[in-house]
C-alpha cells in the first residue's frame, strides 16, 4: 500500500510503499477513499522536521531539558545515539480519512465490513490506502453522504468543538478570526446555531469563501474596519464572543478579540494562537476566555481511544466520537457543506504537489486540499478481510536456521538498543521485522537491511526458516509472542518483562520443561541487561571469592510516569513492578548467585490507589543463601540524582556502583575504581545470547533464574497488597 511519509530529521517527504498496517484489539481496517489534509496543523509539523536542529531546540525548550537530563544519567554518547536513531525514522501525516471497512477486529460488535466510515487520529488516520482505526476514532457515514465531504470530519469535529465551548445562543453575534478550514466549518456550525457570524482574516480568499459558507460579513484584518463593523452590528455593544481559530504567532488576534468583546463575553481559542492576554480590555469587560482542546471529550484519553471505553451520553453528552457524528448528520441533513470548501484535488501519487502548495513552493490560494485513493478490485478487499490467520500447527522445518532473526516490536528501544547489535553480526542473517505500523516496519526493514517487513506477526512465528524470534513490543504481547515462538521449535529473546502474570507464565513454564522436543534445545532469554553490564560484572567478580551472605542495595530514582502511561495499564504494561523492577531483582540473583526466598515490601501510595500502581516502593527479600536484597525503586526523587546505584557488602569488602559510569571497589582499607560510558549491557546481552545460540551452550540466564525474577515481581505486588511477609 501507499503512505505519505516524512523523514523526522531531514524533513524530506516521499510516498512510501509499505506493508499494510496490522489489526490490533478493538480496531477496524478501512480501505481510503479520501483523505484531507489539514494546511495549518500540517504545514507546522512538516516546516518542524525540516528546520535545523538548533531552531527545532529553540522552538522545544521542554525536550531540550529532557534530552540533557538523559544525558546526566546515560552519558553524551549513548544518548546521542539514540536521539540520531530516532531522528533517522519516518513518520506518517494526517489524521481526518473516510473510506469502507475492509476488516474488523472481533471484539468489535457494531461495525461490519463493507460500512461506510469516517477515521480520525493522528496516531492512526493516516494519509495512506488502508489505515486501522480504532472503534471510537470511527464513525458511520450516513446515506446520502459523500465520502469526499465524510472526509473532512476531524477538521470538522475540532471546530464543532470548538463552537460548543463557545455555547452560543440563538440570534447572539459571534466574531470567527481565522477563516482556513476550521474557521469555515465554525461559520457554518453557527450559522445552523442561528447566530449572526462576522469573518475575520488576512487572505482576501478565505474571506470570500466565508461569504459563501454563510458568514453575514467577512472582513479583512487590515483592509477593513473591523472594529466599526462589529460595533454597528451589534448595536455599539460588542460580540456576545469570539472564537479564535487562527494558527498565528502574532498576538493579534488575541488582542482585537479584547477588543471587539462585549462585556462579560466569551473568547474561545481553538487554533494554535499567541495567548499573551492583555489584562486592559479582558479586565475591564470581565472576559470569559475559554480553551477548545481537539475534537471532545475523549482525546488524548487512551482508555477512550485506545480501549473504547465511552462516556456515559447522560455525564458527556459531546464526546469526540459524537462530535464526529454530530458533522455527518449535519452533512446529511444540509445544514453544512464542503462544495465551497474545497479548492484543490490530488491523487496519492501526486500528493507531494499537495505539501508544495501548503509550503508555498507553488503559488496558488488554497483551502481545502483533498487527497483521493485508488479501488482496490474484489479479490484484493477479500484478502484484506481475513486479516486474523488460523494459528499454524508447530512445524519445525529442515530449512530452519537458528541464525535467521524475525523480529516483532519495532519502536525506539528496539532500534536503539537491539537491533544494531544484530546487524553488526555478519553470519546472522535479519530476515523479517514486524510492527502494527507498516510505515515504521518498513523503515527498520531499509534501515537494518531486513529482508521484508510486515504487519501480521503470525508471518514470523509459523515461518519455516526462521529460527530465531526477537519480541519487543508493549508487556502485554510479551508472553504470547514468546509462547507460540517456543511452540514452533524457535530460540526466543523476549524483553522483559516475560510475562505480567501467573496464568502468561505457567504455559511457558509447562512447555518448556515437559515438552521432550523442545526441554533444552531451545534458548528462552528474557532482556534483563543490567546483569551483563561491564561494571555490574566486574562488581560481581570482585565478590565470587566470598562464599557468606551478602547485602545488596539496589537504588533506583525511577522519576514520576503519569497513571495513563501505558506502562501503568494493567493490561498493556503490568505496572512498574512488573514491567520494570525484575531488572533490579534479576541483577541481584546475579551478585548474589541466589534466588528470593521470603519477601516484604512497603510503599508510599495512599490507600485507595490499585496494587499496580505502587510507584515508590522499599522492598527485601530474604535469598535463599542467607543474602539480603534491597530494591528502593522511588518515582519522587529529584532528576539530577543519578538514575541507578548499587551497594554490595561481603566479606569486610564493600562495592558501590553509580549509573554504570562509576565503580568503587573497597577491600583492606583500599580503594579501586572503574569507569565506564553508562553501557547497561545491552551490547554484552545480545552477543551472549546468540553465541548460546551458535554454540548450543546453556542459556546465558538459567530458566530457573528467569522463572524466580518473574514471580518474585508478582509476589511483591502480593505483599504490597496483603501487608505481609509473602514466600516465593
Amino acid at each position: 500500500m501507499k503512505q505519505i511519509a516524512q523523514h523526522i530529521k531531514t524533513g524530506a517527504m516521499k510516498v512510501s510503499d509499505v506493508p499494510s498496517p496490522g489489526l490490533g484489539a478493538g480496531m477496524v481496517l478501512v480501505k481510503n477513499y479520501f483523505s484531507v489534509i489539514s494546511a495549518g496543523t500540517e504545514k507546522t509539523s512538516v516546516d518542524s522536521r525540516k528546520s535545523s536542529m538548533l531552531q527545532r531546540a529553540k522552538s522545544q525548550p521542554d525536550e531540550v531539558r529532557k534530552v540533557i537530563d538523559e544525558v546526566k544519567k546515560n552519558g553524551l554518547t549513548r544518548t546521542y545515539k539514540r536521539i540520531m536513531g530516532k531522528l533517522d525514522s519516518y513518520a506518517g501525516l494526517g489524521y481526518s480519512t473516510a473510506g469502507i471497512v475492509v476488516a474488523v477486529e472481533e471484539s468489535v460488535q457494531d461495525i461490519e465490513i463493507g460500512d461506510r466510515v469516517a477515521c480520525a487520529g493522528a496516531e492512526y488516520a493516516f494519509h495512506g490506502d488502508l489505515v486501522a482505526v480504532p472503534r471510537n476514532l470511527v464513525a458511520r457515514i450516513p446515506q446520502g453522504v459523500s465520502m469526499e465531504s465524510a472526509a473532512y470530519t476531524t477538521i470538522a469535529a475540532i471546530a464543532l468543538q470548538g463552537v460548543r465551548q463557545t455555547a452560543p445562543l440563538l440570534g447572539e453575534t459571534i466574531v470567527v478570526i481565522g477563516l482556513g478550514l476550521l474557521g469555515q466549518f465554525t461559520v457554518q456550525f453557527l450559522k445552523a446555531n442561528g447566530c449572526t457570524v462576522i469573518g475575520v482574516d488576512l487572505d482576501p480568499l478565505a474571506v470570500q469563501m466565508a461569504l459563501k459558507s454563510g458568514a453575514d460579513a467577512a472582513l479583512h484584518r487590515h483592509d477593513d474596519p473591523v472594529g466599526s463593523v462589529v460595533q454597528t452590528m451589534t448595536g455599539g455593544h460588542g460580540a456576545d464572543a469570539v472564537i479564535i481559530t487562527a494558527g498565528t504567532s502574532s498576538n493579534d488576534p488575541v488582542d482585537l478579540a479584547g477588543k471587539i468583546t462585549r462585556e462579560r463575553g466569551r473568547v474561545v481559542i481553538v487554533g494554535a494562537a499567541s495567548m499573551n492576554i492583555p489584562r486592559g480590555p479582558y479586565y475591564m469587560k470581565e472576559i470569559d476566555i475559554r480553551i477548545s482542546r481537539s475534537y471532545g471529550p475523549g482525546r488524548y484519553n487512551k482508555h477512550y481511544e485506545e480501549e473504547g471505553l465511552d462516556y456515559p451520553i447522560g455525564y458527556v453528552r459531546w464526546t469526540e466520537n459524537r462530535n464526529m457524528q454530530a458533522y455527518l448528520q449535519l452533512l446529511a441533513q444540509g445544514s453544512v457543506t464542503t462544495d465551497v470548501l474545497t479548492t484543490h484535488r490530488f491523487g496519492i501519487d501526486d500528493a507531494l504537489e499537495a505539501y508544495a502548495l501548503i509550503e508555498g513552493e507553488k503559488k496558488e490560494p488554497y483551502v481545502g486540499i483533498v487527497l483521493a485513493y485508488d479501488d482496490m478490485d474484489a479479490d484484493e478487499l477479500k484478502s484484506l478481510a481475513q486479516q486474523t490467520p488460523v494459528p499454524a500447527a508447530p512445524v519445525i522445518s529442515s530449512r530452519r536456521s537458528s541464525l535467521t532473526v524475525g523480529f516483532i516490536g519495532a519502536g525506539s528501544f528496539a532500534s536503539g538498543y537491539l537491533l544494531p547489535h544484530l546487524k553488526a553480526m555478519d553470519d546472522v542473517t535479519l530476515d523479517c521485522v514486524c510492527n502494527r505500523s507498516g510505515l515504521t516496519g518498513a523503515d527498520m526493514r531499509s534501515k537494518f537491511g531486513f529482508r521484508r517487513s510486515g504487519t501480521n506477526p503470525e508471518e514470523i512465528l509459523s515461518d519455516e526458516v526462521i529460527g530465531t524470534v526477537f519480541i519487543a513490543t508493549r508487556h502485554g504481547q510479551h508472553a504470547p509472542y514468546a509462547f507460540e515462538a517456543l511452540r514452533h521449535g524457535k530460540h526466543v529473546f523476549v524483553e522483559k518483562p516475560l510475562a505480567l502474570n501467573e496464568e502468561e507464565l505457567a504455559p511457558i513454564e509447562s512447555l518448556l520443561k515437559s515438552d521432550p522436543q523442545l526441554a533444552g534445545k531451545v534458548q528462552l532469554m528474557v532482556g534483563f541487561n543490567r546483569r551483563f553490564a561491564p561494571l555490574v560484572q566486574d562488581m560481581q567478580k570482585f565478590f565470587a571469592q566470598y562464599r557468606e551472605p551478602s547485602v545488596v542495595h539496589y537504588y533506583v530514582n525511577a522519576g514520576f510516569l503519569p497513571k495513563d502511561h501505558w506502562t501503568q495499564h494493567p493490561q498493556d504494561g503490568g505496572g512498574r513492578i512488573v514491567g520494570e523492577v525484575c531488572h533490579f531483582i534479576d541483577t541481584i540473583q546475579f551478585l548474589t548467585g541466589a534466588t528470593p526466598q521470603r519477601i516484604s515490601a512497603e510503599s508510599i501510595a495512599s490507600e485507595s490507589e490499585a496494587v499496580t500502581n505502587h510507584d515508590s516502593v522499599n522492598i527485601t527479600m530474604r535469598m535463599t543463601d542467607g543474602s539480603v536484597g534491597i530494591i528502593t525503586y522511588v518515582a519522587n526523587g529529584d532528576s539530577s540524582i543519578p538514575k541507578e546505584r548499587i551497594v554490595m557488602s561481603c566479606g569486610n569488602a564493600t562495592a558501590v556502583m553509580d549509573n554504570f559510569q562509576n565503580l568503587v571497589l573497597a577491600r583492606d582499607g583500599k580503594q579501586t575504581r572503574k569507569k565506564s560510558d553508562g553501557d547497561k549491557g545491552h551490547h554484552n546481552e545480545v552477543v551472549a545470547f546468540m553465541d548460546a545460540i551458535r554454540n548450543k551452550s546453556a542459556s546465558p540466564i538459567p530458566l530457573d533464574s528467569i522463572l524466580a525474577t518473574t514471580r518474585t515481581t508478582y509476589r511483591i505486588l502480593e505483599a504490597l497488597n496483603r501487608k505481609e511477609v509473602v514466600t516465593l
